[in-house]
């Protein structure tokens, strides 16, 4: 395999673990209901909601709803206005963009009981790469991909500068390269 192969497969790889979401059930077993066994948003605290992520408002269709409304519609319980209505049941909602997201059922009195969930949806952050001081003798792991480069591609052995201070590989990605050139 040439290593202009191998790089495309990294950034592939690289691709699709970053648009990957996580699907979450907000009420767990309960679904979206008036009395859940955890309070909304004391399970959504525990949470660490990320871009892509999904949210799962189990409930049957024309029994309830959920709206996307402003933060003050949140505490206000106000169901006039909502920017984005899911009704059809099982609904599933996906963050686009990191921030806050207020969540009221459409039931304006259910709502004053409760029945509402605030998210915040942490910010992509693209780490700067870690530095790891120079050794004499590189580790088994950093000499089967070592990663000269600010994006963690790993650099051929003939590019590969002796004794100079290199950036740390992702552990996903050098996990994924060594079974990349496995497979191949």
């Amino acid at each position: 395999m040439t290593f202009e192969r191998n790089i495309m497969v990294v950034m592939i790889l690289r691709f699709l673990t970053s648009t990957q979401g996580y699907k979450f059930y907000v009420g767990g077993r309960d679904g979206w209901v008036v009395t859940p066994s955890e309070n909304y948003n004391h399970w959504s605290e525990r949470m660490r909601f990320q871009v892509n992520d999904t949210l799962f408002f189990k409930y049957e269709k024309g029994s309830d709803s959920v709206l996307l409304v402003t933060k003050e519609d949140y505490f206000s319980c106000n169901t006039k206005n909502p920017i984005q209505s899911l009704t059809e049941g099982d609904s599933i909602f996906k963050f686009d963009r990191s921030g806050p997201f207020f969540f009221i059922t459409g039931n304006a009195d259910n709502c004053n009981k409760g029945k509402k969930l605030a998210v915040v949806v942490m910010a992509v952050r693209h780490k700067p790469p870690q530095q790891q001081p120079p050794s004499a003798s590189p580790s088994p792991s950093s000499a089967a991909a070592p990663c000269d480069s600010a994006d963690g591609v790993p650099a051929p052995s003939s590019e590969r500068k002796s004794g100079s201070v290199r950036a740390a590989c992702p552990t996903w990605l050098v996990v994924g390269f060594s079974v990349l050139v496995s497979m191949v």
